[in-house]
């Protein structure tokens, strides 16, 4: 056989990820706070972006993106960036493409050619100034000091002399909660009797958050176990011998307090737990910023409000005033280049934001739609959901979705709840019916385990037992595994914390 060159002519297809479309597929997974800060970032390096602040006649003429509510539209079947077609499922990122998407300005025509309108059977999206809105202002909640959340508690149970005893203590609290002041040096500054100080702290001491007010560290801890039931004598010698647990002296703490190994492994535990210094998680010193929800949800008569927070990111405009003075001056081929390259930057820009807010109100769309019973009834009503099952119903490949719920925050009048919350494995019902959400069991162990009788208490082989009953077939082990997840102790903890509460009573 001779061997020789020649030419073949094949035809094939090939996948084309334009740095354009790469930087849409960033933008969904980004939350709000680094969306401003790319934008921050974008306004500095194109001189044609303007975040608003430009004269009116730049504002006309840019594109403004809106999000409206359109009665009986059905959902989108067309995926975020690009169309979703027969290609290669093992595609980089994940994303499908159709051969047609493979050229930018296609895939660009089809982002803005998006239907405007995401309602559908009762539950209607809305952006900002379309139709009557709620009050959203509900959902804010702005920091809150330390001293302005006791005060709050004084001025509810206190008055007169008491309370103005009270707003002095608070005022001298150290940013980590404790009282360090001089009872006596209050006393006589006050004019008040010391026992009178001492009756006022001793109530300032049971304020939220437990172990506020207290004078050591050991005080700090026995609030903390007053508070939670567990302050019995074996707890209180402990408490009284932190020098000996810092030591690690096992043995003098188990003869000391009268108790096994099982139960000063509990008790140690439980002291773990508590807060050595209470104060600290309020506004005081460096602050952590509170989560700013990205998507609003509020009950309509015929259904479901959903509506963007686009008060988290700032109002982005394509300067065409600008550009068109540029343009007009006199230029080099490189300069015009370079300006033609701004404006088809900053013009994509725009499109991929509003691209993405419209994405975020889909899914959230969606996830209200599948998830209508805990926004209607609560936790017990959480049915498992999956990325699939959202990504199949409205046209999206589940990669996307996955993007899009993460670092994403949904408030309701139920809360706050990030996106990926919604997404819940399910146990299967002992009847064979419906799966149920794995949050859903866990709210129905707490009910039991809040309503079982102080001299009855619940082992988890009796949870098991009436779970199955109310139709979870579920393992004890899971049991064990939802029970802790949730902050509950097992039956012998419970137990002591009951009997103890009860003799308290």
């Amino acid at each position: 056989m001779a061997l020789g060159p020649r030419l073949d002519l094949r035809q094939s297809q090939s996948l084309v990820m334009t740095p354009q479309l790469q930087q849409a597929i960033r933008l969904l997974a980004l939350s709000n706070l680094e969306i401003e800060s790319f934008i921050a970032e974008e306004l500095e390096r194109n001189p044609l972006l303007d975040s608003g602040g430009g004269d009116d006649e730049a504002a006309r003429d840019a594109p403004e993106p809106e999000i409206v509510a359109v009665e009986g539209a059905e959902p989108e079947t067309v995926d975020a960036l690009v169309a979703t077609g027969d290609a290669d499922r093992d595609a980089p990122l994940d994303v499908n493409y159709d051969s047609e998407d493979f050229h930018q300005d296609s895939a660009a025509d089809r982002m803005m050619g998006l239907d405007g309108g995401l309602a559908m059977d009762g539950i209607g999206t809305s952006g900002s100034g379309s139709g009557e809105a709620p009050d959203y202002d509900s959902f804010a909640a702005g920091a809150v000091s330390l001293q302005d959340h006791l005060l709050a508690q004084a001025g509810a149970c206190l008055s007169g002399q008491d309370l103005a005893i009270a707003s002095q203590i608070i005022e001298q609290l150290e940013e980590t909660g404790y009282f360090l002041a001089s009872l006596v040096d209050l006393s006589q500054r006050l004019g008040a009797p010391l026992h009178e100080v001492e009756r006022v702290l001793a109530v300032v001491q049971t304020f939220d958050p437990a172990g506020i007010a207290a004078r050591s560290l050991a005080e700090c801890l026995a609030l903390q176990a007053r508070d939670a039931n567990r302050y019995d004598p074996a707890m209180a010698r402990l408490i009284d011998n932190l020098d000996y647990l810092a030591k690690g002296n096992v043995a003098a703490l188990k003869r000391i307090c009268g108790v096994d190994d099982e139960d000063l492994g509990d008790m140690i535990r439980e002291l773990r737990a508590y807060d050595p210094k209470p104060g600290c998680r309020f506004g005081q010193g460096d602050q952590v910023d509170a989560i700013t929800p990205d998507v609003f949800v509020a009950r309509r008569a015929n259904g479901w409000a959903i509506e963007l927070n686009s008060a988290t990111l700032p109002k982005l405009l394509v300067n065409r005033t600008y550009y068109a003075e540029l343009a007009g001056g006199a230029q080099d081929k490189q300069s015009k280049a370079w300006l033609q390259d701004c404006l088809a930057s900053a013009n994509w820009l725009l499109k991929a934001l509003d691209q993405r807010a419209r994405t975020i109100i889909k899914v959230s769309t969606e996830i209200v739609k599948q998830q209508e019973g805990f926004f209607r009834h609560g936790i017990a009503h959480l049915r498992p959901l999956t990325l699939k099952t959202v990504a199949e119903a409205i046209g999206m490949h589940e990669s996307t979705v996955s993007r899009v719920t993460s670092h994403k925050y949904l408030a309701c009048d139920r809360g706050l709840f990030e996106l990926k919350y919604f997404f819940t494995s399910g146990i299967q019902s002992s009847d064979g019916g419906e799966a149920v959400s794995a949050e859903a069991v866990k709210s129905h162990i707490k009910t039991l385990i809040g309503a079982e009788d102080p001299g009855a208490i619940l082992s988890d082989d009796q949870l098991v037992e009436m779970l199955r009953a109310r139709g979870f077939d579920i393992a004890r082990r899971t049991v064990a595994k939802y029970r802790e997840a949730i902050g509950i102790g097992s039956s012998v903890q419970r137990r002591r914390q009951k009997a103890l509460g009860s003799h308290a009573a």
